[in-house]
């Protein structure tokens, strides 16, 4: 397989090392050496896969934390394994990303963007309440969603010693058989989503996850993944992600 050439400032996010912000600003201090070589152009192009690269006289080697995306299908489980024979999540992942865990949990009826990670720490970060990483949905509820039940379902409800209360809800539109609203929230309670509308008297009948934080689902089909770039990893946690990349050199 031949080997293609890029951007230096692009090779480190490739290599899933640094940002390109992260490398351009490495280069233009030189502080970046190419196979011994000092480079202070931005665009000067290497092979990932082949060139040595050597940050402040440490040589840096390529990330082992990983995280990708997945657009989870219908009718599959978000377990490692089900006692009941069902398709799960790993049932659609190549061997070598069987060791993953998920961020969070979609039920079976439950569609939409999920990720998955080796890296505990940012899965901590993102699951924590604390830190409110946001979640959108996109729902489809049976009946007509009165503006009187959004705006009960807006102020929140307790159900079963929770608090269940949207960050955001908004009706697109409605008819007497069903209703379609975009829903967000900052929490990871249990089945929140079909609790909340069932005690306003509605069945979800369609719950797709269409963003995660900066993440969205768009361009993406069910049972695809993909592997989250650095600067996406850095967006998704904030600045609180900054040690997680200083941590890999």
């Amino acid at each position: 397989m031949k080997l293609g050439k890029v951007a230096l400032e692009r090779a480190l996010s490739k290599m899933g090392l640094a940002s390109r912000t992260q490398t351009r600003g490495w280069i233009l201090e030189g502080k970046l050496k190419v196979n011994g070589k000092i480079i202070k152009d931005p665009l000067y192009l290497v092979v990932p896969e082949k060139d040595k690269f050597v940050l402040d006289g440490k040589p840096l080697k390529r990330d082992s934390r990983q995280t990708i995306m997945l657009y989870k299908p219908k009718s599959v489980v978000t377990t490692r394994c089900d006692e009941r024979g069902r398709a799960t999540i790993f049932d659609l992942l190549p061997e070598e990303l069987k060791h993953f865990h998920a961020v969070g949990r979609l039920d079976m009826a439950t569609t939409g963007l999920l990720l998955l990670t080796n890296d505990t720490r940012l899965s901590a970060y993102l699951t924590d309440p604390v830190n409110a990483v946001s979640r959108v949905y996109a729902v489809v509820a049976k009946g007509r969603v009165t503006r009187e039940k959004l705006q009960k379902a807006a102020q929140g409800i307790w159900d079963k010693g929770e608090f269940l209360k949207p960050a955001r809800i908004t009706l697109r539109k409605a008819s007497n058989k069903e209703s379609h609203l975009i829903v967000e929230l900052t929490e990871g309670k249990n089945r929140e989503i079909r609790r909340l509308f069932k005690s306003i008297g509605h069945e979800v009948i369609q719950l797709k996850r269409i963003a995660f934080g900066c993440l969205k689902l768009e361009g993406m089909h069910p049972g695809q993944f993909r592997y989250l770039t650095p600067e996406e990893i850095e967006a998704l946690a904030g600045n609180s992600h900054a040690f997680l990349l200083t941590c890999r050199l």
